[in-house]
């Protein structure tokens, strides 16, 4: 398969695009839930460190494949030359059907409910939004009405920023360079607020009323790593945009370890900036953490510059995922496996202007049935099952394709992708138990990682359709 589409990104616009795909809502959303998880801000810290240093080995494994296999399509096209067209189209529909899609919606769906903090949007009374529902045996309900002004505000994102993308590549590269270095400022001016603050103590990073021990805390830390890795998520963004970035081989190793290394400096931070203001009991009980913060250290205006500060970084987030997701549905349509229209760059803009218009169509419909946690850790679940499976095929390529130029070999390998593979087992099984229990005790309305897998599994008859439709 090649590519016409034209190399417009270079080494910052790159970084960029992993950085703000990464920096959207997580590190906004989840450390109350995680702090409630773990109860203990310590652990609460080892976390994000422990979920950064995996993140970034995941990083160094694609850094050897986007520098050796330098074409738009990333994963699936390394999966391609791992395990052969089967599991390639597996991994092809999943990006689509799941991870990619419910990323975009998950970060939407917060960008918009942060933006009616000054909109205001309508919505229907409680018992109208409860009046449709949608079942879906074994996995959980559905409810379309639910909190409609925000899912509208939030497709009108999605459509508005895929137009963008469809019309030019470098303006997205822009936005995407101008909202990343805005988020990183304010994200700046927000750790540096905090602690400046007289109302802070070092004491809270060490001391916990009540820590969980034992099987309490191992259910706790698992919990907690998806919330730590929904925030780390977009990495792997990059190497879908591999065929349009300015000398390959040299820019996506360094912008992966530069934005990887980046986040994880920012998250920690952010996360030490949160604890110092406020206990780790109080962060448990807290609705908006980032608010409550600001507001210990600030005064009262902290929730509307912390609704601003969410809505501008997670367009930027919109944007990087939206900018570099479909590039993978389109080279399946370029490879004739999927709808060969999808695989059609646009004569004049030079954009996989198709394919972006089915992924925004697709996010759309995710907005209107789904919410942040369900979409969160669906595809944060389906994404590491990818990860895992790209690490076990790396030693494949290496054996399969010794002699293959490598501008990039990864640093401790085999150590690194051993650790990669049993660490992303370990977490897939444990997250399973973990979403069927809360399941079954009714602490959560679907099990988010069985949806992925039912949504992923749909993948396999169209397969077999779209090989008998190729011959």
């Amino acid at each position: 398969m090649s590519s016409s589409l034209a190399k417009k990104i270079g080494f910052w616009s790159a970084t960029s695009i992993i950085i703000g795909s990464m920096i959207g809502s997580g590190v906004f959303m989840k450390p109350a839930s995680m702090a409630e998880q773990l109860g203990s801000p310590v652990w609460l810290a080892l976390i994000w460190v422990i979920a950064g240093i995996f993140s970034l080995f995941g990083a160094l494994i694609y850094a050897e494949l986007g520098a050796m296999i330098p074409e738009t399509g990333g994963i699936y096209v390394y999966f391609r030359m791992m395990f052969g067209d089967f599991v390639a189209f597996l991994y092809g529909w999943a990006a689509f059907a799941v991870i990619n899609t419910a990323a975009v919606a998950a970060i939407a769906f917060v960008c918009a409910g942060y933006a009616d903090y000054f909109l205001h949007l309508p919505r229907f009374d409680p018992a109208t939004e409860r009046s449709i529902t949608w079942h879906i045996p074994f996995v959980g309900d559905l409810y379309p009405l639910q909190n409609m002004g925000v899912k509208i505000l939030a497709i009108v994102l999605v459509i508005g920023l895929t137009l963008l993308n469809y019309i030019s590549v470098k303006a997205g590269s822009v936005f995407q360079v101008v909202s990343t270095f805005l988020k990183m400022a304010l994200i700046g001016g927000l750790i540096i607020g905090i602690f400046i603050s007289p109302s802070g103590s070092f004491h809270n990073f060490i001391y916990s009323e009540s820590p969980k021990t034992g099987a309490t805390l191992l259910s706790g830390i698992i919990a907690a790593m998806t919330g730590a890795f929904l925030a780390y998520d977009g990495w792997i963004n990059i190497a879908s945009t591999a065929g349009e970035i300015k000398d390959t081989q040299k820019n996506i190793p360094k912008s992966l370890l530069a934005g990887v290394a980046a986040c994880i400096v920012i998250y920690v931070l952010v996360n030490q900036a949160y604890l110092y203001v406020l206990p780790v009991e109080k962060m448990a009980g807290s609705s908006l953490v980032a608010a409550d913060a600001i507001a210990v250290a600030w005064g009262t205006t902290g929730g509307a510059i912390i609704a601003a500060m969410i809505v501008i970084c997670t367009l930027g987030a919109i944007n990087g995922n939206t900018m570099a997701t479909a590039r993978i549905t389109y080279a399946m349509g370029q490879d004739r496996v999927f709808f060969s229209w999808v695989g059609k760059e646009h004569s004049v803009f030079k954009t996989p202007g198709n394919a972006l218009w089915l992924h925004g169509i697709w996010t759309s419909l995710f907005i209107i049935t789904g919410s942040f946690d369900i979409l969160g850790d669906m595809f944060v679940f389906v994404t590491w099952i990818a990860y895992g499976a790209g690490a076990l095929g790396i030693f494949l390529l290496r054996r399969k394709m010794p002699h293959h130029d490598r501008p990039y070999k990864m640093w401790g390998y085999p150590v690194v992708p051993v650790l990669f593979v049993l660490f992303s087992a370990f977490y897939l099984v444990t997250t399973v138990y973990n979403d069927v229990t809360n399941y079954l005790n009714h602490r959560q309305p679907v099990i988010n990682s069985v949806l992925g897998i039912a949504i992923t599994a749909i993948g396999i008859p169209l397969f077999f359709y779209f090989r008998r439709k190729k011959i």
